[in-house]
């Protein structure tokens, strides 16, 4: 029996940590929302903005 646990212990060790526990799953959407936050505001400002709409502008324009 101890051989088998042995074993065990040995096979656990080497054996790399697959996927994510909760806590883990918790940061990584908390880390998402808060540059999803950042992003939006980013984009929401004046000068993205006034580019964004030039760069659809000049786009749209070229295709005449």
């Amino acid at each position: 029996m101890t051989q088998r646990i042995r074993t065990f212990w040995r096979a656990m060790r080497k054996a790399p940590e697959e996927g994510m526990t909760t806590a883990e799953y918790a940061v990584g959407t908390a880390a998402a929302v808060a540059f999803a936050a950042l992003l939006l505001a980013v984009v929401r400002s004046d000068a993205v903005r006034a580019a964004l709409t030039s760069i659809i502008t000049n786009a749209l324009a070229s295709g005449q």
